[in-house]
């Protein structure tokens, strides 16, 4: 079994949740275009991030940057998108309202 990647920022808990974060729900890391690191959220990236902020373009979803903080599996960002807020390997549930903040990491 291969070993989960790293996720970096403030006050992580071992499903990802971080200080900004920290609801039940609260369970995945993003692996940021810029410097290719996983973080919980966009302000654990700006406090201890690369500052060199990009969104994945659209012709990259295919890539996996999207890490379940439940069972460790590594999403596409497209499968992110497309999974109705709950981990298509593990089905633990994920916080919908991420949706609000995709702009963020993702091109829309």
């Amino acid at each position: 079994m291969s070993e989960r990647p790293h996720v970096t920022g403030l006050d992580v808990d071992p499903e990802t949740r971080c200080r900004h974060y920290h609801s039940e729900f609260d369970r995945i890391a993003i692996r940021f275009h810029c410097c290719g690191e996983y973080f919980p959220c966009f302000q654990c990236h700006e406090a201890v991030g690369c500052n060199n902020k990009s969104v994945w373009p659209k012709e990259q979803f295919n890539e996996k940057a999207v890490l379940c903080g439940a069972c460790g599996n590594e999403l596409s960002i497209r499968d992110y998108l497309d999974c109705a807020s709950s981990c298509p390997h593990c089905a633990a549930p994920f916080n919908p309202g991420c949706s609000l903040h995709k702009h963020l990491y993702f091109e829309v």
